[in-house]
């Protein structure tokens, strides 16, 4: 028997059987005994307690139940640990899922667009599954693939499934921080490493996803920060744009890429969990082209439609890409910019330069603010926005969910190689039901210049996305 066992146990023996108080009034002697109970007078009150003394047998047995206790409670605890030490040596996996569904209408074409892909559709833009799993002490690892129809135009609809994140990372290693092997988001770009559920319009910008900053590719990267995670830098190497949806390629030569990013954090309101911060960041991509070819070209900013810019290809063995990124989150209002430099090498005829950037304003009428993630899944980035208030209409309970007002801006210019120039309008608005359920709305409007596909245009479309996912 412990001496705490012992002692806890007189003490709740005690209290057990410590009698109910008695408050007694002191009054004159005179036709009222001493001891008799008077309400609502408080000239003087007298406390009167009897107190049992606890014989040894109840300490005993008392002491005896406690002990039991302390023991059932230890193998509990010694349980939970074995538990917990079993999960950190096997893989704990999550499932999970993407839709998002798109329809797209061209109220004003111009004229001069003769393209069997101009047309309003209606298309499943992801239809993924994702498997997410941690496991033995510091891994992680990712897993989707698509059921949506393919991108593009005609001859790529119905391309399925595609291979997107599969990779595997090992996580706080000392001196190096995180080390991720297989298929992934390339380090470079700010809006490119943000996933598609956390950007605010329906499609990256013009000079982002396919143009100037690679997709998912097939590599090893390094991601680090330091201890506030205010400072991060990130580097990998990559094979040059394996499909994803063939997933090999047979030939000697394969090509690469080689990325490099670096971001800080010069203000961040550790307070209010970011809603007030600076975002920077510089990155460099160099790409060793497999077919020695590179080829810059972008339609309307959906997924579908007629290609308004293309340089065609030019005849090169390797291109470098420079980058500048800014962000800043104030409260509801939140800017983003990021701009591109690429130089591609054109042997002995020197080389050409060609350039990119976009600017977007976001503003929650609602009182919420975009998120951000120090060091996130793929290093800085933006996160999962949330509502103060989700959307509910139910006989009891209201909510009107989250809306965002937005605008962009942004522009391709391949001036350098005579393919003219393509600038890009966009505005609307998201309504969030959830963190993971939301509406979004963008008008389009796409003008271009004489030395472009179809020359000097304007158009304008509608898009509308329904998107959750869990």
């Amino acid at each position: 028997m412990t001496l705490f066992s012992r002692t806890l146990g007189f003490l709740l023996l005690f209290s057990a059987t410590f009698p109910r108080l008695v408050v007694a009034q002191s009054l004159p002697l005179e036709g009222i005994a001493k001891n008799e109970l008077m309400e609502g007078d408080f000239r003087q009150t007298t406390l009167i307690a009897e107190v049992k003394t606890p014989n040894a047998a109840e300490l005993d047995a008392l002491v005896q139940r406690l002990e039991v206790l302390e023991k059932e409670s230890s193998k509990a605890a010694e349980a939970k640990q074995k538990e917990k030490v079993e999960a950190a040596q096997k893989w704990n996996v999550k499932l999970g899922g993407h839709v998002q569904m798109d329809y797209v209408a061209w109220p004003n074409t111009d004229e001069a667009i003769v393209d069997p892909d101009e047309g309003n559709y209606f298309s499943y833009r992801r239809l993924r599954l994702v498997a997410d799993g941690t496991g033995y002490e510091q891994f992680d690892f990712r897993l989707q693939l698509t059921l949506e129809p393919g991108q593009g135009n005609g001859d790529a609809r119905f391309n399925s499934p595609d291979v997107k994140d599969a990779y595997v990372s090992m996580n706080e290693i000392p001196g190096i921080g995180r080390v991720r092997v297989g298929n992934f988001f390339v380090p470079f770009g700010l809006e490119q490493v943000t996933n598609d559920t956390n950007n605010i319009f329906i499609e990256r910008s013009i000079p982002t996803q396919g143009i100037f900053t690679a997709d998912r590719e097939v590599g090893i990267a390094v991601y680090n920060c330091n201890e506030d995670q205010t400072l991060t830098w990130t580097s990998g190497l990559f094979f040059d744009n394996l499909s994803d949806t063939f997933k090999t390629r047979i030939d000697d030569n394969q090509g690469y890429r080689l990325s490099g990013r670096l971001t800080g954090l010069p203000y961040y309101d550790q307070a209010f969990k970011g809603r007030y911060l600076v975002h920077t960041g510089v990155g460099v991509l160099f790409t060793d082209d497999q077919d020695d070819a590179v080829r810059f070209r972008a339609r309307p900013q959906v997924q579908r439609g007629p290609v308004l810019i293309d340089s065609g290809n030019l005849e090169s063995d390797n291109y470098t890409v420079g980058n500048v990124e800014l962000a800043v989150v104030w409260g509801q209002i939140t800017l983003q910019s990021e701009a591109f430099l690429a130089s591609v090498d054109r042997g002995s005829d020197g080389s050409d330069q060609v350039s990119g950037a976009y600017s977007h304003i976001s503003y929650f009428l609602t009182g919420e603010n975009r998120v951000f993630e120090k060091f996130g899944q793929h290093g800085a980035q933006f996160g999962r926005n949330k509502p103060y208030q989700n959307f509910k209409l139910t006989q009891k309970q209201t909510g009107p969910g989250a809306i965002e007002a937005k605008a962009r801006w942004s522009l391709l210019d391949l001036s350098g190689v005579s393919s003219g120039q393509y600038n890009d309008l966009t505005l609307g608005v998201n309504w969030y039901w959830s963190d993971r359920t939301r509406w979004m709305f963008d008008w389009i409007h796409p003008y271009t210049t004489g030395d472009t596909v179809f020359g000097s245009t304007e158009s304008d479309l509608l898009a509308m996305r329904f998107d959750f996912n869990w």
